[in-house]
């Protein structure tokens, strides 16, 4: 019996040991196998240059927002029911250039209405001057109006006749005295002398009657210059809204919106259109205090945007804020780019570059060795160190040719791949060549 179980032990410790020595052999097999498909790791050989210092101007990197030189929501001087929107948004408009038509019909009646009254008021205006003999522009002289004239030549032919009758009288009264005429000769000259002057005072007083008949008419003439003057007027206020009914543009520039429709009724607060002016544009920048003193007006300004990575824009300082604001300790400045090209749009986001008097030393890389993700507007370049690529986020500074300066990120002399930058990751193993210097003949250098 012992020997029996002697023998199934025996039996059980030889399957173990078999199945050990096939699970070896199909390990040896398995790892024979991956060797022979893959074999050693090749590797990725780059080009590199070297980061290069050279002396730059100073400058201070700030960021900010383009904005419109000139925006107006453009609203109608009257109230109204739209009939025509001759532009669309995005159309370039000229100073004047019309935007919108609003129903005129009432305004029109309310001017047709205005001239009739002023026609009227021009007609009764010529009828007061008439009367006077005034002619249309004339001074008014009282002594030159016909019915005065007629009267002052009455009265001086009067006054002469009484004094020819007086003179007659006293040569009579002479006379009688030495008895060379009758008494009633004298009496006779007497009673004439006394009768012409009768007359020469009733001629002086119509004389004196005309010249107040001429100033009152005078004083219509100048009641009906007064209503000619208030029916222009009415007639001006009936152009005016006449003209109001189209709105025009008030300067050149581009449609940015136009929120109303043919129909819609709009009122004094209503918006028919957004106009702006985008040639030039301006960019407001907040720049630290500590920078504040070395700012001027004119001072070059370059500005790049995620819309046109590698692309410069350049401009000046127009303005500078006299004050610092107390929460962000920073000074605003704005400055105006030409955008001749409409390549820039208000609120585009930009990092600028303003620069300053003096200059500085600063590191400068081949452009093509920047990679940049324009969704991001981050940038990276890929450094050698021990044998591998290595990754580091860089801020860029200003463009020189084929080169571009390396604000944050590296220091000089390090060395960074110029090839194959889509292929890398960091810690990445690589082959790399002798690291030629950051020229710009080395900038065209990669695969």
């Amino acid at each position: 019996m012992v020997r029996g179980v002697i023998f199934r032990l025996s039996i059980g410790l030889a399957a173990i040991a078999m199945l050990f020595a096939a699970g070896c052999n199909n390990a040896d097999k398995t790892v024979s196998l991956t060797d022979g498909a893959t074999g050693p790791a090749k590797l990725i050989k780059i080009s590199t240059v070297r980061a290069v210092t050279r002396e730059v101007s100073s400058s201070v990197q700030v960021t900010g927002s383009f904005l419109a030189q000139e925006s107006s929501d453009v609203a109608p001087p009257a109230a109204g029911r739209v009939i025509a929107t001759p532009v669309d948004a995005g159309a370039f408009v000229n100073e004047g250039q019309v935007l919108a038509k609003l129903e005129d019909r009432d305004a029109q009646l309310r001017l047709q209405a205005a001239l009739a009254s002023e026609q009227q008021a021009e007609a009764s205006l010529h009828q007061a001057e008439s009367r006077i003999g005034l002619t249309q522009g004339g001074k008014f002289d009282a002594d030159k109006v016909p019915e005065v004239l007629s009267a002052r030549a009455s009265y001086d032919s009067s006054v002469a006749e009484a004094r020819m009758s007086e003179a007659d009288a006293q040569r009579y009264a002479s006379l009688i005295k030495t008895g060379d005429v009758s008494e009633s000769a004298y009496d006779k000259a007497r009673t004439q002398a006394d009768t012409a002057k009768e007359q020469a005072n009733s001629s002086r007083q119509l004389y004196e009657a005309a010249i107040n008949s001429a100033r009152q008419n005078f004083q219509g003439v100048i009641n009906a210059q007064a209503s000619l003057a208030g029916a222009r007027a009415q007639t001006a206020i009936a152009r005016k809204a006449v003209e109001d009914t189209i709105i025009k543009a008030p300067f050149a520039g581009y449609i940015s919106s136009r929120p109303v429709a043919v129909g819609q009724y709009v009122a004094l607060t209503s918006k028919i259109a957004t106009l702006v002016r985008v040639t030039p544009l301006k960019l407001d920048l907040q720049v630290q205090e500590s920078n504040a003193p070395q700012l001027k007006v004119d001072a070059d300004v370059e500005a790049s945007v995620p819309g046109y990575p590698g692309r410069t824009f350049h401009g000046v300082v127009m303005s500078i804020n006299p004050t610092v604001d107390s929460n962000s300790r920073t000074v605003l400045v704005e400055a105006k780019f030409a955008n001749q090209d409409l390549a820039l749009k208000p609120g585009m986001f930009a990092t600028a570059r303003i620069l300053l008097n003096g200059s500085s030393m600063g590191i400068f890389l081949p452009r093509a060795s920047v990679l940049t993700d324009a969704s991001t507007n981050s940038s990276q370049i890929f450094f050698v160190r021990d044998g591998k690529a290595r990754v580091a986020v860089v801020q860029l500074g200003a463009v020189d040719g084929s080169m571009i300066q390396i604000l944050s990120g590296i220091s000089p002399d390090f060395v960074v791949a110029s090839s194959h930058l889509q292929d890398l990751y960091d810690g990445e193993p690589v082959d790399v060549d002798n690291p030629a210097p950051a020229t710009a003949n080395a900038a065209g250098a990669g695969g």
